[in-house]
């Protein structure tokens, strides 16, 4: 992941980042092997034993192969895809990438 702080042409400080999403599940496949005598009865829960905190967030469209982040204490910003030259570029061209960013929305940051 990379990082940028830089000051656009009307003063105001924009951090970026980089963010690629990695939605992996616990458990893929079922542990055990095909042919295997079952568990005892007596072992089995009845109930899921994984423990669940919160929601799986839900990616908006287009979000999926990641995006740009773009936040000042305004503001914050996504674009998609993520250029390629982002973390090298001149900052007049990050700031375009910046102006062309869609406005996200913080509400879900603060609880």
């Amino acid at each position: 992941m990379g990082y940028r702080v830089f000051k656009d042409s009307h003063g105001t400080e924009w951090q970026t980042w980089d963010v690629v999403p990695r939605l992996g599940e616990r458990r893929k496949a079922q542990r055990r092997r095909i042919g295997a005598p079952p568990p005892a009865a007596d072992r089995r829960r009845p109930t899921e034993r994984r423990i669940v905190i919160g929601r799986r967030p839900v990616l908006t469209e287009g979000l999926h192969a990641g995006w740009l982040c773009f936040e000042a204490p305004i503001e914050k910003r996504r674009l998609t895809p993520i250029p390629s030259d982002w973390q090298s570029c001149e900052l007049d061209q990050l700031e375009e990438y910046c102006q062309r960013a869609t406005p996200a929305d913080r509400t879900a940051l603060r609880r």
